[in-house]
């Protein structure tokens, strides 16, 4: 076996494909990258895919192939060599049990693994629709910052998928705050209606990756429990988790008392201040009255901090606690310059919702026609709910 391909190329296919690889495989073959290097009459190509029987990754290459044929090597180490590698052609030569990697003056010699002990990547699933890849991209990203890390709570891990139609729903949350995005796709069948529950680093992942496609396709076989992502010549697929979601929609107010409207830059930059003496009560205080915000967090034995900020305040004053990460995570997530809380009392969640600027609402007013601007200030469909932190007694 022999090809060249370009240097960044592989370098950023081989780390794609071993993000995906499990840190400690069962066995030595799931650590490692399938390389296949194919010379057709049409086109010479070269496929780097990983899989260890949860997720895949497959990526398709254009290459300059000598000879072709298949090996296993490392995939950790595979990306790290080849991100590591001068800015030229890279060429990988096969011989026995071993693997040559020559690139400029540098030169690797890697052991290979048996290939015919790798298992084979499945399927890719039923196409269901396609998706603008940048939209489900920031979507994913959004929501994806709510799921629970805990592994022994496998139904909070996952961000939910919601298909009806034309529209897609995403929600993901830890127990302790929520998030939930809107978007409109392309679904094959119209009257499509089905929920699933998609690992959510897994799905953040193949996301971003690829936000540059231009059109992402997404591929369902929830009878199989597979969720397929295609776009740009690369493919992923993911096991769904068997796990029942939370009722999330219960959970979110249907009324408020208290609405705030902020500046989201400033508020984040305070909110990172003041909360550099909340290392131990994981509170951050916020006071919002007729005069603007006041933001305060520690005590007398920590340190203590505060700092007042200006906003628009409808209904009666209230102070609220939240752990600041989690409201940083909230805030991050909105992507605008301002942001609307509404409240009910500081023992009930609070909402988090993005304001659209005027430029965007005229905008969205027109590719609508008659349809009006979503309301409470939500654009794009999002909002992040958040529970409060109990207050001192």
């Amino acid at each position: 076996m022999k090809f060249r391909v370009e240097r960044d190329v592989l370098a950023d296919a081989a780390a794609w494909v071993a993000r995906s690889l499990p840190a400690r495989p069962p066995v030595p073959v799931l650590g490692g990258v399938l390389i296949e290097a194919r010379n057709e009459p049409t086109a010479e190509t070269l496929t780097v895919s990983g899989f260890d029987y949860e997720t895949s990754a497959r990526v398709e290459l254009d290459a300059t192939v000598g000879d072709p044929g298949r090996v296993l090597v490392s995939g950790r180490l595979l990306a790290d060599i080849t991100r590591a590698l001068p800015a030229k052609p890279v060429d990988l030569v096969v011989d026995g049990a071993r693997a040559t990697i020559n690139c400029g003056n540098s030169r690797f010699s890697l052991p290979t693994m048996p290939v015919e002990d790798y298992p084979q990547l499945p399927a890719m699933p039923q196409r269901a629709g396609s998706v603008p890849a940048d939209e489900l991209a920031a979507a994913v990203a959004q929501v994806a910052v709510a799921a629970g890390r805990d592994d022994t709570l496998p139904m909070l891990t996952g961000v939910r998928l919601e298909i009806e139609g034309p529209r897609l729903t995403l929600a993901a949350t830890d127990r302790f705050r929520l998030a939930v995005r809107e978007l409109d796709w392309q679904p094959e069948d119209q009257d499509l209606s089905t929920a699933v529950l998609i690992p959510a680093r897994t799905l953040a992942e193949v996301a971003k990756t690829l936000a540059g496609s231009g059109t992402v396709e997404i591929a369902l076989s929830a009878g199989d429990g597979m969720l397929g992502m295609t776009g740009s010549g690369r493919r992923a697929t993911t096991r769904l988790l068997d796990a029942e979601f939370p009722r999330f929609r219960q959970l979110i107010p249907t009324e408020h008392t208290t609405a705030a409207e902020l500046e989201v830059a400033p508020l984040v930059e305070a909110i990172k201040r003041v909360s550099l003496v909340a290392d131990r009560v994981a509170q951050i205080r916020m006071e919002f009255g007729a005069d603007g915000l006041r933001l305060a967090a520690g005590g007398d034995d920590v340190g203590s901090a505060e700092e007042e900020l200006p906003c628009v305040l409808d209904g009666a004053p209230l102070t609220i606690a939240f752990n600041p990460g989690y409201l940083l995570d909230a805030l991050g997530a909105l992507h605008t310059e301002r942001a609307q809380v509404t409240f009910t009392t500081p023992n009930r969640p609070a909402l988090v919702r993005p304001v659209p600027s005027p430029a965007t609402e005229d905008a969205a007013e027109e590719a609508a026609g008659e349809a009006s601007v979503p309301e409470d200030g939500a654009t794009a469909g999002y909002l992040h709910l958040l529970m409060p932190v109990r207050l001192p007694g």
